[in-house]
């Protein structure tokens, strides 16, 4: 069966998340519902990551194998036209060989989480941010979120319903910045554990408060103890950005 890689855009306010459940709606049965009036086939939609309830999503990707061959083009439009209810943009489609899987051919996972660092609260961006009223020394984030940066155990910064059988990560970045009153966290990583970049991007807040320091954050990475670590930042600040894939695997 013909394999179609999906690039995909959406906000993930109203869902429990990527992964469909049933507890309520996810990006993923919102898919397939769409794929299934286009085809008239009942095929599960592979996702790169299962981002939680209310994380976005700039490039999450996934893949899905239909019986039909299908342009493109023309398969990105069939779908995007039953999404016209939901807030999901199918970005590109596109046909991939059978040995591509969204999740495990990834070489790079990158993240973006926002935080709104001002005394008004958020209008236009209400749900896409993190609202800190508090003023944050975005180059002490910076400087703190580098002890971060490597191949470390990750036990304080993993969810305690993480399931990765590890919690050795490499991560290959960690960047703070600020543009206007938006300070920025950029993560980087092939693979991240449950809650991981908003358990740091948490932890780095309480640098810019100034009630930790770079040498707090290597107490806490440390410890391997979740008890260790600053607040799990909300989810509606959190971004899927871009997945990277070996040019070879996808441009057959």
């Amino acid at each position: 069966m013909p394999r179609y890689r999906l690039t995909i855009e959406y906000d993930g306010g109203p869902y429990v998340g990527w992964q469909r459940q049933s507890n309520g709606p996810s990006v993923q049965a919102a898919i397939e519902a769409a794929i299934l009036a286009v085809s008239g086939e009942e095929a599960t939609v592979f996702g790169s990551g299962r981002t939680d309830a209310g994380v976005h999503a700039e490039g999450q990707v996934g893949h899905v194998d239909l019986s039909r061959d299908w342009d493109g083009e023309r398969l990105r439009a069939a779908i995007q036209a039953h999404l016209k209810d939901q807030p999901v943009a199918i970005l590109e489609a596109s046909r991939v060989g059978d040995d591509f899987h969204c999740r495990f051919s990834a070489t790079a996972r990158h993240y973006l989480y926002r935080i709104l660092n001002r005394r008004p609260p958020p209008a236009l961006d209400l749900g896409r941010v993190w609202w800190v009223r508090a003023p944050l020394d975005h180059e002490a984030m910076h400087r703190a979120a580098q002890v971060l940066v490597g191949h470390h155990d990750f036990s304080t910064f993993r969810s305690t319903h993480c399931q990765a059988k590890s919690a050795m990560k490499t991560l290959d970045a960690l960047d703070v910045s600020r543009i206007g009153p938006h300070v920025e966290i950029r993560a980087s990583s092939r693979s991240f554990l449950h809650n991981q970049v908003r358990s740091m991007a948490g932890t780095l807040k309480l640098v810019g408060e100034g009630r930790w320091t770079a040498r707090d954050v290597q107490r806490a990475l440390d410890a391997r103890n979740r008890t260790a670590c600053g607040p799990v930042a909300p989810a509606s600040g959190l971004y899927l950005v871009r997945i990277d894939y070996p040019p070879d695997i996808i441009n057959r």
